[in-house]
């Protein structure tokens, strides 16, 4: 889809370049490039208009232009893009910006890319400074646009922007709020804080501050709010609220529904396990009785034979299908005879033998059993 470029009266043009303090532990990412208001160079610029001038709508409009683009815009080193069609000279580029923001200070570069290599001499202080170069109207003095800038060591305008100052301020605001009674707010906010946020019980104010940046970033990348003049921090907050309040019915269940489905859940379990038992209880019963009326079980070993079926069923049935007659029905295990090469008092046939190694019984626990029976 195709827009048509918005029609605007020709205007004399001139272009300024400013400086920015980089000063601080890290490259920042976030600084303003552009003051809010009336400003001038230190050493005399503007001289064809009485000050530059960037008001809130010259500040939206410059942000509209370079969120628009497809490409991002070079931070190079020196102006040197500005001399390069004329020298031919290289001109590399320290970083590259193409998202901003307008503050009731002035505009603002987000999120800007920082090369290596200028990562490591902003943090040695090798550069400190960051030039804006812009357009502005020659017989207003507003600030038409923002063509590129530049890591420079000689600031056009003093003070434009100290982030080693930004940081000492937010340093201030974000740490360990104070333990007596005179701000009780202060720790209550960083609880609520915390909890909107996710973060464990006990987080500290960078904890937090941390989050909220890394946070602010993805939130970023939303192609809606990488559209729009500004970012709405509130509105996102908002949207998610929303959906929170309202979730898919799809995708979500009321946890007062989930926690009765979890009861039911309990009471079935209970009731199946209830039942279990009473089912392997029956069929427990049932083998021991066979297993005697059989006579591949005694009295003896029924106390044995009944603690095996209760720890493993399937064990004990295997073991009755697989042992030996060891008494017939309405029979005594030697039919009142003493066994076959003993003499009756102790003596055990091979075949009485293994049934008393199969049944875990010594010889005079399987005397004694046939004695009872």
């Amino acid at each position: 889809m195709t827009h048509a470029k918005p029609i605007r009266k020709a205007v004399a043009v001139a272009i300024a370049a400013l400086s920015v303090d980089l000063a601080g532990a890290e490259p920042p990412r976030d600084f303003r490039i552009i003051p809010a208001g009336e400003f001038r160079a230190w050493d005399g610029r503007p001289a064809d208009v009485p000050a530059w001038i960037c008001t809130e709508e010259d500040g939206r409009r410059i942000v509209a232009a370079l969120q628009a683009r497809q490409s991002a815009r070079v931070i190079d080193y020196e102006h040197a893009t500005l001399n390069a069609k004329k020298t031919g000279a290289a001109a590399p580029a320290a970083g590259w910006f193409k998202d901003a923001e307008w503050r009731a200070d002035g505009v603002w570069l987000i999120g800007v890319d920082w090369t290596a290599l200028a990562a490591q001499q902003i943090v040695s202080k090798e550069y400190r400074y960051v030039s804006p170069v812009f357009p502005y109207d020659k017989k207003t003095g507003h600030v038409l646009d923002l063509y590129f800038a530049a890591l420079t060591n000689d600031p056009g305008v003093d003070g434009l922007t100290d982030l080693s100052n930004l940081a000492a301020l937010a340093a201030e605001i974000f740490s360990d709020p104070p333990t007596t009674a005179e701000n009780p707010v202060n720790k209550e906010l960083l609880e609520q804080l915390g909890w909107l946020l996710n973060l464990p019980v006990g987080s500290t104010a960078e904890d937090v501050a941390t989050h909220l940046s890394k946070l602010i970033t993805q939130l970023k990348t939303d192609p809606v709010a990488a559209n729009s003049a500004s970012f709405d921090l509130g509105g996102h907050i908002a949207a998610l609220s929303a959906k929170i309040a309202a979730p898919d019915p799809a995708k979500f269940v009321p946890v007062a529904t989930l926690t009765a489905l979890q009861g039911e859940n309990t009471n079935l379990q209970t009731q199946l396990a209830a039942l279990t038992a009473e089912v392997n209880g029956g069929k427990l019963d049932k083998m021991i009785a066979d297993g005697l009326a059989g006579g591949k079980l005694t009295p003896a070993i029924e106390s044995w034979a009944r603690d095996l079926g209760a720890a493993n069923l399937a064990a004990l049935s295997a073991f009755l299908e697989k042992a030996p007659v060891i008494v017939a029905p309405g029979q005594t295990q030697t039919q009142g005879k003493a066994p076959a090469g003993g003499t009756g008092d102790g003596a055990l046939s091979a075949e009485q033998l293994a049934v008393c190694s199969a049944l875990g019984l010594t010889k005079d626990q399987f005397i004694a059993a046939n004695k009872e029976v």
